[in-house]
Protein backbone atom coordinates (compact mmCIF):
# COMPACT_ATOMS: atom_id res chain seq x y z
CA UNK A 1 0.00 0.00 0.00
CA UNK A 2 1.44 3.84 -0.90
CA UNK A 3 1.68 5.59 2.28
CA UNK A 4 1.31 9.36 1.91
CA UNK A 5 3.39 11.78 3.83
CA UNK A 6 3.05 15.47 3.74
CA UNK A 7 6.66 17.53 3.75
CA UNK A 8 6.40 20.68 5.23
CA UNK A 9 9.66 22.56 4.14
CA UNK A 10 11.49 22.49 0.77
CA UNK A 11 14.47 23.72 0.91
CA UNK A 12 17.82 22.17 -0.16
CA UNK A 13 17.12 19.41 2.64
CA UNK A 14 13.50 19.10 2.66
CA UNK A 15 13.73 18.83 -1.24
CA UNK A 16 16.36 16.34 -0.95
CA UNK A 17 14.42 14.29 1.25
CA UNK A 18 11.38 14.85 -0.97
CA UNK A 19 12.92 14.26 -3.63
CA UNK A 20 14.21 10.56 -2.33
CA UNK A 21 10.49 9.89 -1.04
CA UNK A 22 9.11 10.27 -4.62
CA UNK A 23 11.51 8.29 -6.17
CA UNK A 24 11.03 5.53 -4.26
CA UNK A 25 7.43 5.43 -4.28
CA UNK A 26 6.01 7.64 -1.67
CA UNK A 27 2.77 9.60 -2.43
CA UNK A 28 4.08 13.35 -1.32
CA UNK A 29 1.93 16.28 -0.29
CA UNK A 30 4.48 19.28 0.12
CA UNK A 31 4.07 22.86 1.43
CA UNK A 32 6.85 25.60 1.38
CA UNK A 33 6.32 29.49 1.77
CA UNK A 34 8.39 29.93 -1.33
CA UNK A 35 6.13 28.40 -4.11
CA UNK A 36 9.23 27.88 -6.34
CA UNK A 37 10.93 25.35 -3.85
CA UNK A 38 8.44 22.85 -4.18
CA UNK A 39 8.49 23.07 -8.25
CA UNK A 40 11.14 20.64 -8.85
CA UNK A 41 8.86 17.94 -6.19
CA UNK A 42 5.65 18.86 -8.19
CA UNK A 43 8.16 17.68 -11.37
CA UNK A 44 8.40 14.47 -9.40
CA UNK A 45 4.61 13.67 -9.26
CA UNK A 46 4.32 15.69 -5.60
CA UNK A 47 1.07 17.58 -5.08
CA UNK A 48 2.04 21.33 -3.82
CA UNK A 49 -0.24 22.49 -1.73
CA UNK A 50 -1.22 26.27 -0.51
CA UNK A 51 -0.56 25.71 3.03
CA UNK A 52 0.64 23.41 5.73
CA UNK A 53 -2.87 22.28 6.96
CA UNK A 54 -3.81 21.15 3.45
CA UNK A 55 -0.25 19.42 3.09
CA UNK A 56 -1.11 17.60 6.75
CA UNK A 57 -4.72 16.57 5.38
CA UNK A 58 -4.81 12.91 4.62
CA UNK A 59 -1.23 12.13 5.30
CA UNK A 60 -0.10 9.35 7.23
CA UNK A 61 2.61 11.14 9.02
CA UNK A 62 4.15 14.65 8.46
CA UNK A 63 7.77 15.49 8.40
CA UNK A 64 9.25 18.68 8.94
CA UNK A 65 12.26 20.46 7.53
CA UNK A 66 12.54 23.66 8.98
CA UNK A 67 15.10 25.94 10.45
CA UNK A 68 14.45 27.17 13.95
CA UNK A 69 11.86 26.51 16.91
CA UNK A 70 9.71 29.36 16.29
CA UNK A 71 9.24 28.54 12.57
CA UNK A 72 8.99 24.73 13.53
CA UNK A 73 5.83 26.09 16.13
CA UNK A 74 4.32 28.26 13.54
CA UNK A 75 4.45 25.11 10.94
CA UNK A 76 2.57 22.84 13.35
CA UNK A 77 0.44 25.30 15.87
CA UNK A 78 -0.14 28.27 13.53
CA UNK A 79 -2.80 30.14 11.44
CA UNK A 80 -3.23 27.00 8.47
CA UNK A 81 -0.60 24.95 10.65
CA UNK A 82 -0.46 21.21 10.40
CA UNK A 83 -2.67 20.82 13.93
CA UNK A 84 -5.81 22.38 11.80
CA UNK A 85 -5.56 19.57 9.59
CA UNK A 86 -3.75 16.18 10.68
CA UNK A 87 -6.02 13.78 12.13
CA UNK A 88 -6.21 12.82 15.47
CA UNK A 89 -2.72 10.32 16.10
CA UNK A 90 -1.15 11.49 13.14
CA UNK A 91 2.86 11.03 13.60
CA UNK A 92 5.08 14.31 13.26
CA UNK A 93 8.09 13.71 12.65
CA UNK A 94 10.79 16.83 13.07
CA UNK A 95 13.74 16.41 10.93
CA UNK A 96 14.65 19.94 11.32
CA UNK A 97 17.98 20.62 13.89
CA UNK A 98 16.57 22.50 16.41
CA UNK A 99 17.42 22.48 20.34
CA UNK A 100 16.34 19.68 22.91
CA UNK A 101 13.96 21.79 25.51
CA UNK A 102 12.20 23.40 22.59
CA UNK A 103 11.28 20.51 21.25
CA UNK A 104 10.10 18.57 24.78
CA UNK A 105 7.56 21.70 24.37
CA UNK A 106 6.60 21.01 21.16
CA UNK A 107 6.41 17.76 21.75
CA UNK A 108 4.42 18.19 25.18
CA UNK A 109 1.90 20.69 22.85
CA UNK A 110 1.26 17.83 20.17
CA UNK A 111 0.33 15.31 22.59
CA UNK A 112 -2.20 18.05 23.60
CA UNK A 113 -4.00 18.13 20.59
CA UNK A 114 -3.54 14.58 19.76
CA UNK A 115 -0.56 14.37 17.73
CA UNK A 116 2.61 12.06 17.97
CA UNK A 117 6.04 13.72 18.13
CA UNK A 118 9.81 12.24 16.83
CA UNK A 119 12.15 14.27 16.65
CA UNK A 120 14.55 12.76 13.98
CA UNK A 121 17.38 15.61 13.18
CA UNK A 122 19.86 13.71 10.40
CA UNK A 123 23.79 13.82 9.66
CA UNK A 124 24.85 13.47 5.77
CA UNK A 125 23.23 16.03 3.87
CA UNK A 126 21.58 16.35 0.54
CA UNK A 127 23.54 14.04 -1.15
CA UNK A 128 23.20 11.32 1.69
CA UNK A 129 19.33 11.70 1.53
CA UNK A 130 19.64 11.72 -2.39
CA UNK A 131 21.12 8.05 -1.62
CA UNK A 132 19.04 6.99 1.47
CA UNK A 133 22.28 7.02 3.25
CA UNK A 134 20.98 9.30 5.87
CA UNK A 135 22.32 9.19 9.45
CA UNK A 136 19.22 9.84 11.80
CA UNK A 137 18.87 9.89 15.73
CA UNK A 138 15.74 10.19 16.70
CA UNK A 139 14.06 10.83 20.08
CA UNK A 140 10.46 10.00 21.16
CA UNK A 141 8.03 6.94 22.40
CA UNK A 142 9.49 3.34 21.59
CA UNK A 143 6.42 2.83 19.11
CA UNK A 144 6.50 6.07 17.50
CA UNK A 145 9.97 5.74 16.77
CA UNK A 146 9.52 2.49 15.09
CA UNK A 147 6.74 3.83 13.14
CA UNK A 148 8.69 6.63 12.08
CA UNK A 149 11.98 4.44 10.67
CA UNK A 150 9.71 2.46 8.86
CA UNK A 151 8.53 5.47 6.93
CA UNK A 152 12.06 6.88 6.67
CA UNK A 153 13.70 3.64 5.58
CA UNK A 154 14.07 5.00 1.72
CA UNK A 155 16.38 7.88 3.08
CA UNK A 156 18.00 6.48 5.79
CA UNK A 157 20.39 3.58 6.57
CA UNK A 158 21.37 4.37 10.22
CA UNK A 159 18.52 5.24 12.42
CA UNK A 160 19.03 4.96 16.06
CA UNK A 161 16.60 6.13 19.22
CA UNK A 162 18.53 7.87 21.39
CA UNK A 163 15.23 8.17 24.30
CA UNK A 164 12.73 10.24 24.67
CA UNK A 165 11.82 13.32 22.75
CA UNK A 166 14.05 15.41 22.35
CA UNK A 167 16.75 13.01 22.91
CA UNK A 168 17.88 13.01 19.39
CA UNK A 169 18.43 17.12 19.07
CA UNK A 170 20.76 16.47 21.77
CA UNK A 171 22.44 13.42 19.87
CA UNK A 172 22.56 16.13 16.84
CA UNK A 173 24.09 18.55 18.78
CA UNK A 174 26.73 16.71 19.81
CA UNK A 175 27.15 15.49 15.98
CA UNK A 176 27.84 19.34 15.29
CA UNK A 177 30.60 19.73 17.68
CA UNK A 178 32.45 16.93 16.52
CA UNK A 179 31.51 17.95 12.60
CA UNK A 180 32.29 21.45 12.70
CA UNK A 181 35.43 20.92 15.12
CA UNK A 182 36.32 18.14 12.11
CA UNK A 183 35.51 21.07 9.08
CA UNK A 184 37.50 23.13 11.52
CA UNK A 185 40.76 20.96 11.80
CA UNK A 186 40.95 19.88 8.20
CA UNK A 187 40.39 23.70 6.70
CA UNK A 188 43.24 24.30 9.27
CA UNK A 189 45.14 21.62 7.91
CA UNK A 190 44.40 22.56 4.62
CA UNK A 191 45.97 25.97 4.87
CA UNK A 192 49.09 24.22 6.63
CA UNK A 193 49.63 22.09 3.61
CA UNK A 194 49.73 24.76 1.33
CA UNK A 195 51.81 26.90 3.27
CA UNK A 196 54.16 24.20 3.13
CA UNK A 197 54.30 23.43 -0.79
CA UNK A 198 52.27 20.24 -0.49
CA UNK A 199 49.44 19.10 -2.60
CA UNK A 200 46.47 19.12 -0.42
CA UNK A 201 44.58 16.96 -2.72
CA UNK A 202 46.81 14.67 -2.26
CA UNK A 203 46.55 14.52 1.52
CA UNK A 204 43.00 12.51 1.85
CA UNK A 205 44.58 9.57 -0.30
CA UNK A 206 47.80 9.38 1.43
CA UNK A 207 46.09 9.30 5.05
CA UNK A 208 43.44 6.99 3.88
CA UNK A 209 42.55 3.90 6.53
CA UNK A 210 44.77 5.49 9.17
CA UNK A 211 43.78 7.76 12.57
CA UNK A 212 43.26 10.70 10.74
CA UNK A 213 40.77 9.89 8.29
CA UNK A 214 37.44 10.80 8.42
CA UNK A 215 34.47 11.58 6.20
CA UNK A 216 34.95 15.18 6.27
CA UNK A 217 38.85 14.97 5.44
CA UNK A 218 37.90 12.63 2.29
CA UNK A 219 35.09 14.78 0.95
CA UNK A 220 36.24 18.64 1.77
CA UNK A 221 39.98 18.74 2.07
CA UNK A 222 39.98 18.67 -1.58
CA UNK A 223 37.06 21.24 -1.64
CA UNK A 224 38.96 23.08 0.82
CA UNK A 225 42.41 23.26 -1.82
CA UNK A 226 39.82 23.86 -4.39
CA UNK A 227 38.11 26.74 -2.73
CA UNK A 228 34.93 24.75 -3.98
CA UNK A 229 31.85 26.79 -2.19
CA UNK A 230 28.78 24.97 -3.64
CA UNK A 231 26.39 24.77 -1.09
CA UNK A 232 25.78 21.51 0.48
CA UNK A 233 25.89 23.13 4.04
CA UNK A 234 25.30 26.24 5.50
CA UNK A 235 27.93 28.28 8.24
CA UNK A 236 25.09 30.47 9.54
CA UNK A 237 23.41 26.75 10.42
CA UNK A 238 26.48 25.68 11.70
CA UNK A 239 26.08 28.75 14.35
CA UNK A 240 23.03 27.82 15.10
CA UNK A 241 24.11 24.29 16.26
CA UNK A 242 27.19 25.01 17.85
CA UNK A 243 25.30 28.36 20.36
CA UNK A 244 22.87 25.51 20.87
CA UNK A 245 25.30 23.15 22.09
CA UNK A 246 27.01 25.41 24.12
CA UNK A 247 23.40 26.32 25.73
CA UNK A 248 23.13 22.80 26.61
CA UNK A 249 26.98 22.62 27.93
CA UNK A 250 26.22 25.42 30.28
CA UNK A 251 23.19 23.73 31.48
CA UNK A 252 25.06 21.22 32.91
CA UNK A 253 28.26 23.15 33.35
CA UNK A 254 30.40 21.60 31.19
CA UNK A 255 33.22 22.98 29.87
CA UNK A 256 33.77 22.93 25.79
CA UNK A 257 36.72 25.53 24.93
CA UNK A 258 36.95 24.07 21.42
CA UNK A 259 33.83 24.24 20.44
CA UNK A 260 33.61 27.83 21.86
CA UNK A 261 36.93 28.55 19.55
CA UNK A 262 35.17 26.62 16.67
CA UNK A 263 32.05 28.75 17.58
CA UNK A 264 33.66 32.23 17.09
CA UNK A 265 35.31 31.22 13.75
CA UNK A 266 31.80 30.29 11.95
CA UNK A 267 30.31 33.48 13.39
CA UNK A 268 33.48 35.92 12.31
CA UNK A 269 32.66 34.47 8.94
CA UNK A 270 29.08 35.11 9.00
CA UNK A 271 29.66 38.57 10.35
CA UNK A 272 32.05 38.70 7.12
CA UNK A 273 28.45 38.01 4.95
CA UNK A 274 29.78 34.43 4.60
CA UNK A 275 26.85 32.76 6.36
CA UNK A 276 25.27 31.53 3.60
CA UNK A 277 27.65 29.71 2.16
CA UNK A 278 29.09 26.06 2.40
CA UNK A 279 31.52 24.97 5.38
CA UNK A 280 34.13 24.87 2.73
CA UNK A 281 33.97 28.17 2.75
CA UNK A 282 35.81 28.20 6.78
CA UNK A 283 39.34 28.68 3.98
CA UNK A 284 38.53 32.07 4.31
CA UNK A 285 39.34 32.44 7.51
CA UNK A 286 42.80 31.42 7.05
CA UNK A 287 45.66 32.82 4.51
CA UNK A 288 45.80 31.42 1.28
CA UNK A 289 49.62 31.54 -0.01
CA UNK A 290 48.77 30.04 -3.22
CA UNK A 291 46.55 33.01 -4.30
CA UNK A 292 49.81 35.44 -2.90
CA UNK A 293 52.14 33.80 -4.76
CA UNK A 294 49.53 34.17 -7.71
CA UNK A 295 49.59 37.83 -7.62
CA UNK A 296 53.18 38.79 -7.20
Amino acid sequence: MTQTIALIGAGAMGGAIGARLARTGTRLRVFDRNPAQMQPLEALGATATTNAAEAARGAQAVILSLNAPGIVRDAVFGTDGVASGAAPGTLIIDMSSIDPTATQALARDAADRGLRWVDSPLSGGAPKAATGQLTLMQGGTEADVAEAQGLLAQVASNQTRMGDAGAGQATKLINQVLCGLNFLAVAEATALAEAAGISAERIPEALAGGRADSAILQEYMPRFAGRDYRPTGRIDNMVKDLNGAQDLARLSHTPMPLTALCAEIHRQLTARGLGDQDQAALMEFFPNPLAKEASR
